[in-house]
C-alpha cells in the first residue's frame, strides 16, 4: 500500500467543527480544559460566543450540555476519552441517556495509542460503558475523511452520540472525491472467501495491511470497516459470516465490551460463526510509543497477520 497523509482523527474532528459551525448555530462547544488537544480550539478561535471551556468538571460539562440540549442546542462536549466516558460517566447515563438527549460526547485520545501517558489516560474501556446506555449511539471513525462524514452525520441523529477519536496520526485511506458515508451501513473495503476482519478505528488501515500480506500466502480476507458499533449493521455481519464462515475482530480497545462483543453477540443470535477477538486481553496499557505499544499488543498489521494465520490454523 503506497504511503498515505496522516492525520489524527482529533484534528479531523476540530476542523470539522469549525466548518460546521458556519452554517448551523445550534453547535455549542464544551471542553474540559483540554481544547488545544481535543482540538476544540479551531472552534473555540473561530465561534467564541458558541465555546465554554468548563475548566477540569468533566461531569459539570455533560450536565452543562444537557441544559443546552433541553433548549434546541447541538452540544458537542470533549476530553481525553478516559474523563469524558469515566469521570462523567453518571451525568451521561442520567442526564443526557435517560432523558434521550442531543448530546455528542466527542471523546480523544482513546485507546494504547496516546503512548507516553500510560495506563491512566489509555482508556480501553470507553466503547464498552457508551454501548450499555440505551438509545447511545457509538461510532469509531477510521482516518481523516471518515472523521469529517462522521461529525456531518451525527447531527442528524435523534438522541446522544459518542464518537471515538484518537491522538496518534492515522493514514487516511479514504478519497474524499469519492467517499459516501452511511452511518448505519459498514462498508466492505476487500473481499475475499476465506475469512472475514471487521476492524475499527486506526485498526482498519492496519487491517487492511495484513490482509494485503494474507493474499501473498493465498488467503483471501474479507475486510469490514465497522466504524458505526452501536447500532451495529447486523445484516452485513452476518452475511459476511456466512459468505467465509470464519469472522475475526480487531479494536484498540479491550476484547470485553467492544467491537468484538458486539460482533460475537450479533453471531450467536442469529449465525453462530467461528471468531476470534484481537484487541486488548483484559489488561491495562502501559507507557510507552504509541507505535511500539501497537507492535507489542500484536495490533499492528504484523501481529493481525499472525493472530489470523494461527487462528485459521486451528480450524
Amino acid at each position: 500500500m503506497s504511503e498515505l497523509k496522516r492525520i489524527a482523527t482529533r484534528q479531523s474532528y476540530g476542523e470539522a467543527l469549525a466548518e460546521l459551525g458556519e452554517t448551523d448555530d445550534r453547535i455549542v462547544v464544551l471542553d474540559a480544559d483540554l481544547a488545544e488537544s481535543t482540538k476544540t480550539a479551531i472552534f473555540g478561535k473561530k465561534f467564541p460566543d458558541r465555546f465554554i471551556d468548563c475548566g477540569i468538571a468533566e461531569a459539570n460539562m455533560v450536565s452543562m450540555a444537557a441544559g443546552l440540549a433541553t433548549c434546541g442546542k447541538i452540544p458537542f462536549c470533549s476530553s481525553f476519552a478516559m474523563f469524558a466516558t469515566g469521570r462523567a460517566y453518571e451525568q451521561i447515563r442520567n442526564s443526557v441517556g435517560y432523558p434521550h438527549l442531543n448530546v455528542r460526547i466527542a471523546a480523544s485520545h482513546a485507546g494504547i495509542s496516546v503512548g507516553e501517558d500510560g495506563a491512566t489516560h489509555q482508556c480501553i474501556e470507553d466503547v464498552s460503558l457508551m454501548r450499555n446506555i440505551p438509545g447511545m449511539t457509538v461510532l469509531c471513525p477510521a482516518d481523516d475523511v471518515e472523521t469529517k462524514a462522521c461529525i456531518k452525520a451525527v447531527m442528524d441523529v435523534d438522541g446522544p452520540c459518542y464518537i471515538r477519536l484518537g491522538r496518534l496520526a492515522v493514514p487516511a485511506y479514504n478519497d474524499a472525491d469519492n467517499y459516501e458515508f452511511n452511518l448505519y451501513e459498514a462498508p466492505i473495503l476487500r473481499e475475499g472467501d476465506d475469512v472475514t476482519l471487521f476492524a475499527t478505528g486506526l485498526e482498519v488501515i492496519e487491517t487492511l495491511q495484513a490482509a494485503d500480506k494474507l493474499s501473498e500466502e493465498g488467503i483471501e480476507a474479507q475486510v469490514v470497516n465497522v466504524h458505526t458499533i452501536k447500532p451495529l449493521d447486523v445484516d452485513t455481519v452476518v452475511s459476511c459470516a456466512k459468505k467465509t464462515g470464519k469472522v475475526v475482530t480487531i479494536e484498540e480497545h479491550s476484547i470485553i465490551g467492544g467491537l468484538g462483543s458486539a460482533v460475537a453477540e450479533a453471531l450467536s443470535e442469529n449465525y453462530p460463526t467461528k471468531q476470534l477477538r484481537i484487541g486488548i486481553k483484559d489488561r491495562f496499557g502501559e507507557s510507552g510509543p504509541a507505535l511500539k505499544l501497537l507492535e507489542k499488543y500484536e495490533l499492528d498489521a504484523a501481529g493481525i497477520y499472525k493472530q489470523v494465520k494461527e487462528f485459521l490454523a486451528l480450524i
